[in-house]
């Protein structure tokens, strides 16, 4: 698998890590970046992520093969928009973003009967650093990375973004986009949730500075994706609000069970909640071996 021309649209860790694996992968010839600051094309330039940053949409896009969206998700409707107008010949479009239901309406609204040419995309990895500095070659070996194929999509244009993924290392599936924001929902939303507002809830405490001092290992694994992007996620919890919200509410309703369950000193079931949890976890994390 080669690609003659890449055009990444955020070149930052998702972007740029693509960047970095493909060229590790001898799997590309040219990256071309497009950014909102040229400070940040700058550096991707030092770090040679990218070959170099295009002057306009229309000369980046000219003879692109693929054009790789990965800015915050809230950007995707103006970013699609601009590309439109410049998009020919057999250019693929595909995203990053870890909302797909908003993409998929986003790209049907700019791109009309352009529309076949996007393959919606997410690569499940990350770090809770952000920015070109912190891309690197290895993010998606051994990954997932979940296709949202649409009826319009030619099936040579979802292999060859499938396989541009493959060539970093990861392990490609597909699911319809409704599926995927419900999915991830509640396996990747909601936990950073949950983390911001551990922290946040410290934070208004008189003695936070007396709670942050003396917090461990746990705080620390349990905290570690609160550091990630503010914007990239408020952007995830707008753009995924009503899949967001019904996982917040069985998640406040298991937060009552347990409450009764302390409130009453009912050691016994919460030890089996715990144990049955715990069980689930220790499965799920040798299944993660293999």
């Amino acid at each position: 698998m080669s690609v003659n021309k890449l055009v990444i649209c955020g070149v930052g860790l998702i972007g740029g890590s693509l960047a970095r694996a493909l060229k590790a992968a001898g799997a590309v010839k040219e990256v071309v970046g497009v950014g909102r600051t040229q400070a940040s094309l700058v550096r991707a330039c030092e770090l040679g992520v990218i070959d170099r940053a295009a002057t306009s949409m229309a000369e980046a896009l000219a003879g692109a093969d693929i054009v790789l969206l990965a800015a915050p998700v809230a950007q995707t409707p103006a970013l699609l928009a601009a590309i439109r107008p410049h998009v020919g010949g057999q250019t693929i479009l595909t995203d990053a973003g870890s909302t797909k239901t908003d993409a998929v309406a986003a790209a049907r609204a700019a791109l009309g009967d352009e529309v076949w040419r996007f393959v919606p995309g997410h690569p499940i990895a990350g770090a809770e650093l952000s920015g070109v500095d912190a891309a690197k070659a290895d993010l998606y070996r051994d990954r997932r990375v979940v296709l949202c194929p649409q009826q319009g999509n030619r099936s040579d244009d979802v292999a060859r973004v499938r396989a541009m993924w493959e060539a970093t290392g990861a392990r490609v599936s597909e699911m319809t986009e409704t599926q995927h924001d419900r999915v991830f929902a509640s396996v990747s939303h909601l936990p950073h949730v949950l983390s911001y507002a551990l922290i946040a809830q410290i934070l208004e405490a008189p003695d936070a500075a007396l709670k942050f001092g003396f917090a461990g290992g746990g705080f620390r694994d349990f905290t570690r994706i609160a550091a990630s992007n503010p914007e990239m996620w408020r952007d995830i919890c707008v753009a995924n609000r009503e899949a967001l919200l019904a996982e917040l509410d069985g998640y406040v309703a298991t937060l009552g069970m347990l409450r009764q369950l302390i409130d009453a000193g009912d050691g016994a079931g919460l030890e089996a909640v715990f144990a049955r949890t715990s069980q689930a976890r220790t499965d799920w994390a040798k299944q993660q071996e293999k």
